[in-house]
């Protein structure tokens, strides 16, 4: 890997923000975003990769590749729940194996935010149905994860059933909003959407580095929780992922030529949700451990995904 690559992630401002909201926990600073702060800021960098993205989509039309581009998603969202469940199943027993594998074939939103800046540093440029393919992946790994977990438990506990899971994964807000402002992206005049401009463009990077200020702060929080599962378990949060990116990387070739496209698929493969799933797992599962799979999420996988994990995957596809 191209060690000047990996040199120009670790500097991003963006990324650097991140670093300093984690010093601001270990030293115990009394630093703070606001709650409601923090979920404008969320909305809105959802609000504005959905648009923009929806913008870009009216302009490609739908073709052949778009199709198999949100196939092949898909099927990454069904395909890694599946395997890391049984990975998990003797170790984990059924109902966290289960939620960990829901974890791990969902995909992480903020993630997702991070790969858009990642490759805006570099002039490169995702196409707008991969704002659909990110919505998209999101519900079939709680589907196959829950699914698993019902069918492997020993003890059977009264949950919500399937269908409201199901529902709930899609109405979620992160999925609700980029996909709504997608579809309103894709259907507004060209020339009024030029009028928010400012507002959906120049100023996502300084919203982004704020958000990542507070999620540096909560990663420093989570990670402890994680370490008490033992390495085994951070070992796991560290080398899935990266096997289940790098494999995308290499795959995405059959499914499109396009570089940033390739990037994005293989972030998303490699990113770890810690908003959907865990809110899913409330109804479907609340015998599962929200102390094991959120922190191995949010404490492991998305600060190496945003650290290390990027570069390596942009040499990939390059």
């Amino acid at each position: 890997m191209n060690a000047d690559l990996l040199l120009s992630n670790l500097t991003n401002p963006t990324l650097l923000f991140f670093v300093l909201g984690i010093v601001a926990t270990v030293v115990k600073s009394d630093l703070e975003v606001p709650a409601q702060t923090v979920k404008f800021i969320s909305l809105y960098l959802l609000f504005s990769i959905g648009f923009n993205g929806g913008q870009e989509l009216a302009h490609q039309g739908i073709t052949a590749e778009i199709l198999r581009s949100l196939a092949f998603g898909v099927g990454i969202a069904l395909v890694i729940p599946l395997y890391v469940f049984f990975l998990l199943k003797n170790k984990l027993g059924a109902e966290n194996a289960g939620a960990v594998a829901a974890t791990y074939g969902s995909v992480s939103a903020v993630t997702f935010v991070a790969a858009t800046a990642f490759l805006e540093s570099k002039q490169l440029r995702m196409s707008g149905h991969m704002v659909a393919v990110m919505a998209l992946m999101e519900a079939p790994a709680i589907i196959v994860g829950v699914t698993l977990m019902r069918k492997w438990q020993k003890k059977k506990t009264e949950t919500e059933g399937l269908g409201k899971v199901i529902r709930h994964s899609f109405t979620n807000s992160s999925v609700l909003i980029i996909l709504g402002s997608l579809l309103i992206g894709f259907v507004a005049d060209t020339k009024q959407a030029q009028g928010i401009r400012p507002f959906t463009t120049d100023i996502f990077k300084g919203f982004l580095a704020i958000f990542l200020l507070e999620m540096g702060m909560l990663t420093a929080n989570r990670i402890r929780s994680c370490l008490n599962y033992g390495a085994l378990m951070v070992g796991f949060a560290i080398l899935v992922p990266l096997f289940n990116g790098c494999a995308v990387a290499v795959l995405s070739q059959f499914i499109t030529d396009d570089v940033s496209n390739r990037f994005v698929f293989a972030v998303l493969a490699a990113s770890a949700s810690y908003i959907a799933v865990p809110a899913a797992m409330r109804l479907a599962a609340p015998e599962a451990d929200p102390g094991l799979y959120i922190p191995m999420a949010l404490g492991v996988t998305f600060p190496l995904n945003i650290t290390v994990g990027m570069p390596v995957y942009m040499a990939i596809v390059q």
